[in-house]
């Protein structure tokens, strides 16, 4: 890959099969600062593309870890996509709902700014991976939902609101989740004991808040789900009860199984690739 570094910005050619954009990378944006915590994002801007669509991104870690530089979708930018990686205020600095608070102020940000950077914010793929993908389903499922707006970022005349969602492995039901698999979120090791202060079973209708199932309505964008059939962190069954719940309510949804694939892969095959083409390309229409 080459890297040629700059004041703020770095060009990059794109390490995905067949990109055939260069890619400017603008790091280190300030977005807002929330309890004196600065929250930063970076941009991918495909070089020749004339105000390319967005795509939001929201890293992993258990809500407690992860970084907005470890960004799976990058390779999205080298087929034409503006991609914007994101922060969000950890647990350990914040517990919910300031994480969907903070991913919702990015968004608003994003379409705020829009113009000056030069991408397409009318219609917005969110995606993420893990915590991020649970965040990523929520913000799907959440439109105008007022306890979950929050303040972020301000630019409050601006929407929060998705037109896709692309969640790769994240839990999406708390309250089932603690029933099934207690240990993964009763613990007081655990991301969502630390997430909601506390465990599900004392914290249910803040477990109940914070899942994305909870949400499901007639006007919810298009989903897809790419989740390993070998989990053992976030079991395939949280997406499966959400893909099912989603097709109930007479929504578009596609569940993606990787088979032989545990917890998170780092590497996009070919095949992965090509299934997240072309939802991105179904759902911006380019």
């Amino acid at each position: 890959m080459l890297l040629l570094l700059g004041f703020g910005f770095a060009t990059v050619v794109a390490e995905a099969k067949d990109a055939p954009y260069a890619v400017e990378r603008k790091n280190d944006l300030t977005f807002a600062s929330p309890g004196g915590i600065d929250l930063l994002l970076d941009l991918y801007l495909p070089k020749g593309v004339e105000n390319p669509p967005l795509i939001l991104f929201i890293h992993g870690g258990g809500w407690k870890n992860g970084d907005r530089k470890n960004c799976k979708l990058a390779w999205a930018a080298g087929h034409g996509y503006a991609l914007a990686s994101v922060e969000y205020r950890l647990s350990q600095e914040a517990l919910f709902p300031a994480q969907i608070h903070d991913c919702k102020g990015a968004l608003r940000w994003l379409r705020a700014y829009a113009a000056e950077y030069g991408y397409d914010a009318s219609k917005v793929i969110v995606a993420g991976t893990s915590a991020g993908g649970h965040l990523a389903a929520l913000m799907g499922t959440s439109g105008d939902v007022a306890a979950l707006e929050g303040e972020t970022a301000d630019h409050l005349d601006q929407s929060s609101r998705v037109q896709a969602i692309i969640d790769y492995y994240g839990p999406t039901d708390f309250l089932k989740r603690s029933e099934e698999h207690p240990a993964k979120t009763d613990e007081p090791s655990g991301g969502v004991y630390q997430l909601l202060g506390g465990p599900v079973k004392e914290n249910r209708e803040a477990a109940r808040q914070a899942s994305p199932i909870t949400y499901v309505s007639e006007d919810d964008p298009p989903l897809l789900i790419l989740h390993g059939a070998n989990d053992k962190t976030v079991y395939l069954s949280q997406s499966e009860i959400f893909a099912e719940k989603y097709r109930a309510t007479g929504l578009e949804v596609k569940l993606q199984v990787e088979p032989g694939k545990g917890h998170g892969w780092k590497t996009p095959s070919e095949a992965e690739q090509e299934i997240v083409l072309a939802f991105l390309k179904e759902q911006f229409g380019r």
